[in-house]
């Protein structure tokens, strides 16, 4: 009985060895897609999952959604076997199948993980023994062992389990692992396979294989006990950006009220070799993981009657941060003479940050609320937006509006500092310019309030 188990591990593991293990990603957003062309690059068979029809259609005409991702690069995965479908009963052809979906926020700031659980739902009626299923969306620990392998086990109908010892009933097994995404948009300094994959297997079997899986993508696997252990780690490393990034927006405005440069503080910080990394303040935070994955520990931390005090105050004063933005507009507004209600404001930037097409979370939808609140007449220009619709939690509808005549606008508000702009002439041409990003630095002028 054992032995069948274990051939039956064996055989996938020689799959994969082989590159002939046929690769499955669910979710073809800013993770899974690079995730996917991972995989193509190192000759494996990839099939892509989407329940958007746009994206499938895209992929399978040889087009990118996203712009980092060339269309070129696209097409080449398609000439090595790559494809797109919404077709959940493709599952049953692959060897190895990774979850890439979002996990948000509700509307009450608790974990939504209906994504996660109606793709277990949908891949668990296609599962076949020996199979590898693996989570990468950033999640709660325990969602791994006590939300996905549950549905997976009770919705497969062929009595199948996750092999939780060496060795499986009869071989009707499959195996489990979560392995957190490390993805950084825009970030051009790092490849992706030098970014170390981790990786908490259900069981040393199902860690074993997606070990061996991504070690063929990525140079470093790091193997931790359990998903859970895998799961904090992913919390771990985004609280701790969350919190030091939090230290200096509040720092940002004690130096604003004693007229220090704080940017300039930060500088002078990081020449010291040795215990400080420099963190900068800005508008608020946005992406798919900082603001949101403190909140996902603090709700799973109250099940064990444990209230993570640091966690949520850091929550709270990067929260606050659009707020401040809309008040220092205000106040360079006043003291050109001008009201926020009737002002023209053009907000310059609504990525989340700088050089990527991402809008998640991004400080700048909110700010747009805020002063469209306060009645203010308001505009965005972002070379990666032609427009802004609706999305999880706004409704813009606005179209890009041109930089020719700056001096029409009643305020540049400077939200994310793309690389693009040409600040020297924005400082020249607009008559008051806010500065949410140092993206002014070294540039001198009166009309410049740097918030």
């Amino acid at each position: 009985m054992v032995s069948i188990s274990l051939e039956v591990n064996q055989q996938l593991k020689q799959k994969i060895e082989a590159r002939t293990a046929q690769v499955g990603i669910i979710g073809l957003g800013y993770v899974g897609l690079p995730l996917a062309l991972l995989f193509v690059e190192q000759g494996f068979p990839v099939t892509g999952l989407d329940i958007d029809d746009y994206k499938v259609e895209k992929l399978n005409t040889g087009q990118s959604y996203i712009v980092r991702i060339p269309g070129s690069e696209i097409e080449l995965a398609r000439g090595r076997g790559f494809s797109a479908t919404s077709d959940y009963s493709r599952i049953s052809d692959l060897d190895a199948v990774i979850i890439c979906v979002p996990t948000p926020l509700d509307d009450f700031h608790q974990p939504d993980l209906s994504c996660i659980t109606g793709t277990a739902k949908a891949i668990a009626p296609h599962l076949r023994a020996g199979q590898l299923v693996v989570l990468e969306s950033t999640t709660y620990p325990g969602t791994t062992e006590e939300v996905l392998v549950p549905l997976l086990e009770a919705g497969n109908g062929n009595g199948l389990k996750v092999e939780r010892a060496q060795g499986g009933k009869d071989g009707a097994t499959f195996y489990v692992a979560f392995s957190p995404e490390r993805e950084d948009p825009g970030n051009d300094t790092i490849a992706r396979r030098d970014i170390p994959k981790v990786i908490g297997g259900v069981g040393p079997a199902s860690s074993e294989l997606a070990a061996a899986l991504y070690g063929t993508i990525f140079n470093r696997t790091v193997p931790v006990s359990s998903p859970a252990a895998a799961e904090m780690t992913k919390l771990l490393e985004n609280i701790y950006r969350c919190v030091n990034i939090a230290l200096v927006n509040e720092l940002k405005q004690l130096c604003h009220r004693m007229g220090i440069d704080l940017f300039e503080v930060i500088e002078a910080a990081k020449t010291k070799p040795f215990g400080f990394q420099s963190f900068y303040p800005g508008p608020g935070l946005g992406g798919h993981c900082i603001p949101i994955d403190p909140f996902y520990l603090s709700w799973k931390a109250r099940q064990f009657d444990f209230h993570t005090r640091l966690i949520e105050l850091a929550g709270e004063v990067n929260g606050q941060m659009p707020y401040y933005v809309v008040e220092k507009t205000a106040e360079a507004l006043n003291d050109h003479a001008k009201a926020l209600k009737g002002a023209k404001v053009l907000i310059l930037g609504v990525a989340y940050k700088k050089d990527i097409d991402d809008l998640r979370e991004s400080p700048a939808l909110t700010i747009i609320e805020l002063l469209r609140q306060r009645g203010t007449n308001v505009f965005y220009n972002d070379p990666y937006f032609a427009e802004v619709g609706c999305g999880r939690h706004y409704n813009l509808n606005m179209k890009c509006a041109s930089l020719d005549d700056l001096a029409k606008y009643d305020c540049v508000l400077i939200v994310t500092d793309h690389s693009s702009y040409n600040y020297t002439q924005i400082a020249r041409d607009a008559l008051l310019v806010v500065d949410t990003r140092n993206a002014m630095k070294g540039i001198k002028s009166a009309n410049i309030v740097r918030c």
